[in-house]
């Protein structure tokens, strides 16, 4: 996070604070609390990457259009950036814009996770049945999305409106 949006967080929370109960508060914290330990596994996680890749590329140890190569190294992205959704879900909650659980969210991490392992998947070990699985369950988990998303864009025009009264 910049420093402006940090400012703004720390402004919100101050101005909101008396008015929040007590269970309100302790969301808030543990928000706060995950998001700071999620960014740090990610910084981990993104260190770690770049101290096994970065040498094996340089060195031409490894080719990064080996199929396999590439499945490991697309998997360990993919990993990244399911945990900055992840995170990303939990500043929400800490900026107090949503409550604790959002489905739409949930499915969209879902879907992430299931595109992951459709990358690294072997496909010549994997059964036939464990693959139609999988394609059933991110063609689901994308209609759920499609329908949220759907309800979504038909209920913001009145929260924009909302929005505008209160700021007149």
């Amino acid at each position: 996070m910049s420093p402006q949006p940090t400012r703004w967080l720390m402004r919100e929370t101050r101005l909101h604070w008396p008015l929040m109960s007590i269970y309100e508060r302790f969301e808030h914290v543990v928000a706060f609390v995950l998001g700071v330990i999620i960014a740090m596994l990610i910084a981990l996680a993104l260190i770690q990457l770049l101290v096994r890749i970065v040498p094996l590329l340089v060195t031409g140890a490894i080719d990064p259009l080996d199929h396999e190569v590439f499945q490991g190294l697309f998997g360990m992205v993919m990993t990244l950036l399911i945990a900055m959704e992840f995170r990303h879900s939990i500043i929400r909650v800490a900026l107090r814009r949503e409550s604790i659980v959002q489905v739409k969210t949930v499915v969209l991490i879902a879907l992430l996770a299931l595109s992951r392992k459709f990358i690294i998947l072997d496909t010549r070990s994997t059964e036939p049945a464990m693959i139609a699985a999988l394609a059933g369950a991110s063609l689901g988990l994308g209609l759920v999305y499609w329908l949220l998303r759907e309800r979504d864009d038909r209920l913001d025009p009145i929260e924009d409106r909302a929005d505008i009264a209160e700021k007149l």
